[in-house]
């Protein structure tokens, strides 16, 4: 029983419990299209280290005790310093830098209220949040990548007050867990917005070419809140589509006869296409194209094709986590410079607004979930995390021609528990989409020399990370492996490289050297040219990115395993051998 001593707050123990009863899941809404009002710009902001906005409910901005006397307070929400958001703490305040904790968030606004429902949606909060508005707890959410909206109709008026509580300690049962080879960035790092909807309204939307049409043949299926039968309008001028679809139960599906332009790396064609039911209507840009597997061969539009990628964070040095539209771009122009028409978006979800770019591009796209290294595979509040951020993270980009491959996983030791987990995940994602396929980045068998993850029964194509040459200095052993190893599915080599310093020159047994980098990249790109039955790479990685794990005098707390340096300004010499071998592969039977 909680004590009644007027300082109550101090001896509260499980003070979270009561938060996470009301968690925020599957609550995707798609408002790509819709007018928004944006809370980016100054917060206030605390450094919360003890949690006392949770343990003592500072929400509830009790200022006054019950006979109107006033009350000496532990905060001043409008008086605190400033931060913008999005942004990440670590790079706003040098003291912040490798905070980790709790930070209250907090700002007045004004709303204009009508008669229609109203959200506030997140698009990325690292990693627990907790959400509060005009003294209301509306809920938590757990996940530092995924976005998440939640109805605040009820709760919203003419001036408001919102405190988030963004927690970034990583934790043992969490998505990821505590051990990452990353920096754990905090704070609102994607917009928050408001938006409105009619009290029937479209939820979301998709639609793609039908698998196995002959390319001729598209879907288009919705998910109407509030309604239980009816009629929406799906339309593609450009294709002359105006069809009328049936609602049942706010559900629909339909199948239309129709020859699209198709989408590619060489092409990427792009439909305005629209759905309206009732007083909504939801737009968006769609390519379609098809993407399957044959044998050991990926298909994408009915042709063989080599995914000629490399693996990337979502990372700027200026920014953080909370890289611009503009640095997106400039990344993915790098790549486009290096002959690359695939990347994997490593190793959690990165923002939408990275698909919608790759989509104008033209750049292949593997999506990844961050079920990394050591996950608490046992823990049941563990496997609903992940697949709550798996179904977000394909709800959201499900219109997105961009993205062939949906990840549930990388580097994970093959247990039997881990493989009950992942197993779980792939079913999810085949149920979810049977558009794209499913992958994971798994560890070879370095006893045996053998790709032989019992994950890969579940896998449409196999991720292999092998850093021999580095980590494992015996490079005779990757011949080997490849020849022990049998897959009757394509490979993609999702991680290989090696540490190189920018602007480090010496020989090539010199570790740290851009030399020995490039003779990485060149004894790697040799033994995995001659594999029939691998058809990708995305080799570690295109840029250096800050790490905490990497204390060697010559990393810096850098992964300096970029072929571009941290601020994209200086190309490595293994960045234009691997160039060569794309630009290449252009004139080989590999490349579609």
């Amino acid at each position: 029983m909680e004590s009644k001593n007027f300082q109550a707050g101090i001896h509260r123990v499980n003070y979270r419990d009561n938060f996470f009863e009301k968690m925020i899941e599957d609550s995707y809404v798609a408002s790509f299209s819709r007018q928004i009002v944006s809370l980016d710009g100054l917060w206030q902001y605390g450094i919360d280290q003890y949690d006392n906005c949770l343990r003592n409910n500072w929400h509830e901005e009790h200022t006054k005790d019950l006979e109107g006397r006033p009350l000496p307070l532990d905060y001043s929400f409008d008086t605190w310093e400033l931060i913008p958001v999005p942004s990440c703490w670590n790079l706003h305040n040098e003291k912040l830098f490798h905070y980790e904790g709790s930070i209250v968030y907090t700002r007045l606004f004004e709303f204009t209220k009508t008669n229609e429902r109203v959200f506030l949606n997140f698009g990325g909060a690292n990693y627990r949040t907790f959400i509060f508005l005009n003294k209301k707890f509306l809920g938590a959410h757990e996940g530092g990548h995924t976005p998440f909206s939640l109805e605040i109709t009820e709760h919203i008026k003419d001036k408001n007050r919102i405190i988030c509580v963004v927690d970034n300690t990583r934790c043992a049962d969490g998505v990821p867990t505590e051990n990452t080879d990353w920096f754990n960035y905090g704070g609102l790092h994607r917009s928050v917005t408001i938006f409105c909807v009619p009290k029937v309204f479209i939820r979301r939307f998709n639609t793609a070419l039908v698998p196995n049409s002959n390319f001729n043949k598209i879907f288009v299926s919705a998910e109407i809140d509030g309604a239980i039968n009816g009629e929406a309008i799906f339309e593609i001028a450009e294709l002359g589509i105006c069809a009328l679809i049936p609602v049942s139960n706010g559900k629909s599906y339909i199948e239309l006869p129709v020859k699209p332009d198709l989408w590619s790396p060489d092409n990427p064609k792009l439909y305005n296409v629209s759905l309206r039911f009732c007083e909504d209507s939801l737009t968006d840009q769609v390519g379609y194209r098809d993407i399957s597997v044959s044998g050991t061969d990926i298909l994408l539009n009915g042709h063989k094709i080599f995914l000629k990628g490399c693996s990337t964070h979502e990372e700027s040095a200026q920014n953080g986590k909370s890289i611009t539209e503009d640095e997106i771009k400039n990344v993915f122009s790098l790549a486009q410079e290096m002959g690359c028409n695939f990347l994997r978006l490593a190793h959690y979800p990165h923002s939408e607004t990275a698909a919608r770019i790759a989509d104008r591009m033209g750049i292949l796209l593997w999506e990844e979930i961050p079920v990394y290294w050591s996950i608490d595979f046992l823990n049941e509040k563990t496997l609903k995390n992940a697949d709550n951020q798996l179904r977000t993270l394909i709800k959201r980009d499900y219109n997105r021609a961009s993205v062939i491959i949906w990840s549930v996983g990388n580097e994970n030791a093959d247990t039997d528990d881990r493989l009950a987990f992942m197993s779980l995940l792939a079913d999810t994602a085949k149920e979810l989409d049977s558009t794209r396929l499913v992958s994971a980045a798994c560890l070879v068998d370095n006893e045996k020399l053998l790709i032989n993850d019992r994950l890969t029964d579940k896998l449409d194509v196999i991720g292999i990370n092998e850093y021999y040459g580095w980590y494992d200095p015996d490079f005779s052993k990757l011949p080997i492996l490849f020849e022990n190893s049998k897959p009757n599915k394509p490979v993609i080599i999702t991680e290989f490289g090696a540490d190189a310093a920018a602007n480090y020159f010496g020989d090539a047994n010199t570790m740290f050297t851009e030399q020995f980098q490039e003779r990485v990249y060149d004894k790697q790109i040799k033994a995995i040219s001659g594999i029939s039955y691998i058809k990708g790479m995305t080799p570690w990685i295109l840029y250096d990115f800050r790490c905490p794990r990497r204390l060697h005098s010559m990393q810096k707390y850098y992964n300096i395993k970029g072929l571009l340096s941290a601020d994209l300004k200086h190309k490595k010499l293994a960045f234009h051998r691997l160039s060569r071998f794309y630009r290449d592969l252009r004139f080989s039977n590999q490349d579609a």
